[in-house]
């Protein structure tokens, strides 16, 4: 399943269609081509204020930059101790 990316305005104008004109997260979603746990994720985002908001948004930056370096180190402790053990077999 390819993943969608939406931008903020369409996301402000599907939860309007929720919050202000009180259509079913269903029809809304149906009609948008969006998931229902999207849509319900996107009002429980939006719903907090603006720095609460864009502070979450900077964990969640930070968070999977982390991960993503988490990742690299990981990889290059795993190919340095191969590189340990090969030259520990070779000088013997």
């Amino acid at each position: 399943m390819v993943s969608k990316r939406f931008t903020e305005e369409f996301k402000l104008e599907a939860i309007k269609q929720i919050t202000e004109r009180h259509f079913p997260v269903a029809e809304v979603s149906a009609r948008l081509g969006v998931s229902t746990h999207s849509l319900y994720a996107w009002v429980k985002k939006y719903s907090q204020p603006e720095p609460v908001r864009m502070a979450s948004d900077d964990q969640q930056a930070t968070i999977k930059r982390l991960q993503s370096e988490l990742k690299r180190i990981t990889e290059e402790r795993d190919i340095l101790k191969k590189a340990a053990a090969y030259f520990a077999r070779e000088s013997q």
